[in-house]
C-alpha cells in the first residue's frame, strides 16, 4: 500500500462531524413495544409493569434502556419509501464509497442520558466521527470507522448516543 491508497478523500474528510440522515420516527414510544421487548427476555422488572412503581421511582413509565434505538429504528418496508430502509446508513454509505463489500462492528458503546418516556418521539440523527487509513487485517485490507448515532426526544434533549465502531474491508485472493 502506498500514502496515497491510504489517504482519506477529500468528499468523506469533509464528512466528519457533520450531521447525516436525520429521521423523526414515525411512531411514539408505547407500552406494547416495551411489554414486547420485556416479555421476549423474560424481564419482569415492575418498573416496565407497574404504573404505581414507575410512577414512584420515575415519575412514569420509561422504557428500557436497551429500546433507545428501537424508537428511531426504520421499518424494512414502509407505504410511500423508496427502496430498503436501512439504519446506519453511514456504514452502508462508507461500504460503496471504498468498494469494500464485506463489513464488521468490531465495537459498540452506548451513553444513556434522559429516558425514553411513553409518549416521547425520538429523533436520530448520525455523525462519522473517524476514518482510518486503509489496513491489513486477518479478515483483508479495509478501513475501521466510527460513526455515532445520538437520539433526542421531540423537546430536544439528548436521550443517549450509540458509538459504533466498523470495519469494512475485501477478502484478499486466496483468503
Amino acid at each position: 500500500m502506498t500514502a496515497q491508497d491510504t489517504a482519506l478523500p477529500e468528499d468523506v474528510a469533509a464528512l466528519i462531524g457533520k450531521v447525516q440522515y436525520e429521521k423523526r420516527a414515525d411512531f411514539p414510544a408505547e407500552r406494547g413495544y416495551i411489554w414486547t421487548s420485556c416479555a421476549s427476555v423474560q424481564n419482569g422488572n415492575p418498573l416496565f409493569w407497574d404504573d404505581a412503581v414507575a410512577a414512584e421511582l420515575t415519575g412514569g413509565h420509561i422504557a428500557p434502556l436497551s429500546l433507545l434505538s428501537a424508537w428511531a429504528r426504520p421499518h424494512y418496508w414502509a407505504p410511500g419509501a423508496e427502496g430498503e430502509q436501512l439504519s446506519l446508513q453511514v456504514h452502508f454509505d462508507l461500504k460503496i464509497r471504498f468498494e469494500l463489500p464485506e463489513a464488521i462492528m468490531t465495537d459498540n458503546t452506548n451513553v444513556f442520558y434522559e429516558p425514553v418516556r411513553l409518549g416521547d418521539i425520538v429523533t436520530s440523527r448520525q455523525v462519522l466521527r473517524s476514518v482510518s487509513p486503509e489496513k491489513r487485517t486477518k479478515l483483508g485490507i479495509g478501513r475501521f470507522w466510527v460513526i455515532d448515532v445520538e437520539y433526542h426526544n421531540q423537546d430536544g434533549a439528548l436521550l443517549g448516543t450509540e458509538s459504533y465502531t466498523g470495519y469494512g474491508y475485501r477478502r484478499e485472493a486466496g483468503a
